[in-house]
């Protein structure tokens, strides 16, 4: 939970620290969701929503838009890489859902996801 006056570069920052202390823990390379808004329970809702997201579809709103690609060059540059072994691919999407709040708070989460969880066939 942040202060209502915490600012863009203070909530990266904590994002990109979430994900470094998770490191090879996370199976990496990941996909990162985030939430930010509404209430707690709900900021950890649309981060979980955001891992059904298309990897290559950006939030709508080009401010968050760019600080999906900025986190993701940040993340990569943490240099975990695919299971922990070094290199420059440890996340292959960053994705963020936003909801309104209430003006005294400003929750935000993280779920990091495997990538092998988004894999799946369907047979008939």
């Amino acid at each position: 939970m942040f202060l209502p006056t915490a600012g863009a570069d203070e909530i990266a920052d904590w994002i990109v620290d979430v994900v470094k202390n998770a490191g090879p823990d996370a199976c990496p390379p990941f996909i990162v969701g985030v939430g930010i808004g509404g209430n707690f329970e709900l900021s950890a809702l649309l981060s979980k929503k955001t891992l059904t997201r298309k990897l290559d579809q950006s939030h709508p709103d080009n401010f968050y838009a760019g600080l999906e690609r900025d986190l993701l060059l940040r993340i990569n540059r943490l240099g975990v890489g695919p299971a922990g072994l070094g290199g420059d691919t440890t996340a292959l999407a960053v994705l963020i859902e936003t909801a309104p709040c209430h003006i005294a708070s400003l929750p935000v989460s993280v779920n990091i996801e495997c990538h092998s969880h988004r894999h799946c066939a369907i047979e008939f």
